[in-house]
């Protein structure tokens, strides 16, 4: 097996969340897989690829390794956790990010006078996050020891967009906790994470555009890396066997591992903002 850092995979990660993710682990050493439908052709690796995201994971340290995967394909994770096994024949953090947010379910409309192709991100989003720690598991459990991420938000336990977006994050965060019961004894944790507004390039470019209106969301967004970095600090501590299962806000986890945003900023809880906060699982477990 080669000599490497920690293996970890960043499904999604061509641009958004997922790119910042993966350039925040490659910055602690690691070995990212970078997956995601958007390549560069012919010309030089442009944002918003596979390519390049795995070029600033490089740039910032560890190795970017992308792989075109359309996570609507069962076939194409499997075939990536195959690949994964050849050359490294272990997986030390799974990040699940991959989702679909089509353009018609973001606006100010009902559920029913949006096309049905919304309700997809119960595929790419929430099942698709289900087969991939599938197929990650002959890689994790062997080393009795890994992180498995969900990516999610507050949409979860209040209305975001509709249900076509927030059922999917309510269901990621029962996935995080019912695969966490049945990981014990494993080594491996799994964990949903709230991340809060994001800084991502497009936000930028709004805010660049009219700073007067959105200048303002700067005050309590947070970057895409800082989840990146908080998630580097889960996977290094020794009791995270007591977070497994929770779903987690993560400007508190920040907080928690005294991880600040650019700037030295430490971006608000949504707790404190909004009064929202993540439901406790109850403990019965039925088998």
């Amino acid at each position: 097996m080669p000599d490497t850092g920690p293996v970890a995979v960043v499904t999604g990660a061509s641009r958004g969340a997922g790119a910042g993710i993966a350039h925040a682990l490659g910055s602690h050493g690691c070995t990212v897989y970078v997956t995601g439908r958007t390549q560069a052709g012919a010309e030089p690796a442009n944002a918003g690829t596979i390519e390049h995201t795995a070029e600033t994971v490089t740039r910032a340290g560890g190795e970017g390794i992308p792989v075109r995967v359309d996570h609507a394909d069962d076939e194409q994770v499997r075939a990536l956790f195959e690949q994964i096994g050849r050359r490294h024949e272990r997986v030390d953090i799974l990040v699940n990010n991959a989702a679909i947010i089509r353009d018609e379910m973001m606006g100010r409309t009902k559920f029913w006078e949006e096309p049905l192709s919304v309700i997809d991100t119960l595929d790419v989003g929430l099942r698709s996050s289900y087969v991939a720690t599938v197929y990650a598991m002959p890689l994790m459990l062997p080393q009795r020891n890994g992180l498995v991420v969900f990516t999610s938000s507050s949409g979860s336990v209040h209305y975001a967009f509709g249900p076509a977006y927030g059922v999917p994050k309510a269901g990621t965060d029962k996935m995080a906790a019912d695969m966490a019961v049945d990981f014990r004894g494993t080594g491996i944790a799994a964990i949903s994470i709230w991340m809060g507004s994001l800084l991502t390039d497009r936000v930028r470019k709004i805010i660049a555009g009219n700073p007067e209106k959105f200048g303002h969301i700067l005050d309590s967004a947070e970057t895409p890396e800082l989840t990146g970095h908080v998630i580097w600090a889960l996977y290094r501590d020794p009791g995270i066997e007591e977070l497994s299962g929770q779903t987690l806000i993560g400007a508190e986890l920040a907080v928690r591992y005294a991880i600040t945003d650019d700037g030295g900023r430490q971006p608000p809880s949504y707790r404190d903002l909004f009064d929202v906060h993540p439901p406790r699982q109850c403990s019965h477990i039925m088998r």
